[in-house]
């Protein structure tokens, strides 16, 4: 790791990500014994538990700034900015979209995208905030045209799904 090796706190003797799955069916560490074989000829772990065999990562984003039930200042301009993360392994970002109360949708500015199984960066600069309570809410576009779906499922058993919304004060 960062050209050294690995040290046991980061998964020596191997630390393995599988880009397009979800950590529990991808992201391998503290290796303690390794068993080949076929997907289909045995049961993973966390399968076992309820937990879906193929563990897709789904298309996703959320606002990370404001944080949920913050008080945020008007710049000079009486603007507030925004700004979160999107992901669509294997697929990447084409577009976020940004709804303040009930809004219309703002497009937001995406950030450099490395590549497409990494989060993409967006902000979205909120020129004409007004004092009081707000809620936010986020939705993703991927590069193949999915829009990310606004019904919410929990985490398990193959990931979470959802528009993400925070709510937050402006002063």
């Amino acid at each position: 790791m960062n050209g050294a090796p690995l040290s046991a706190d980061h998964g020596y003797p191997v630390r393995m990500v599988v880009p397009g799955l979800y950590g529990y069916v991808s992201a391998t560490k503290w290796l303690t014994e390794l068993k080949v074989t076929r997907f289909g000829d045995d049961v993973a772990y966390w399968s076992t538990r309820g937990w879906s065999e193929r563990g897709p990562s789904k298309l996703a984003s959320r606002i990370d700034v404001p944080r949920g039930r913050a008080t945020v200042d008007r710049d000079d301009q009486g603007a507030v900015m925004l700004g979160g993360t999107a992901w669509a392994q294997q697929r990447g970002i084409a577009a976020v979209e940004v709804r303040i109360d009930d809004g219309d949708w703002r497009p937001a500015e995406l950030g450099a995208e490395v590549n497409d199984d990494t989060w993409t960066q967006w902000s979205l600069r909120w020129e004409d905030a007004t004092p009081g309570s707000h809620t936010a809410t986020v939705r993703a576009l991927a590069g193949d045209g999915e829009l990310q779906t606004a019904e919410q499922a929990s985490p398990a058993p193959d990931g979470a799904s959802g528009w993400h919304q925070v709510q937050f004060t402006v002063r």
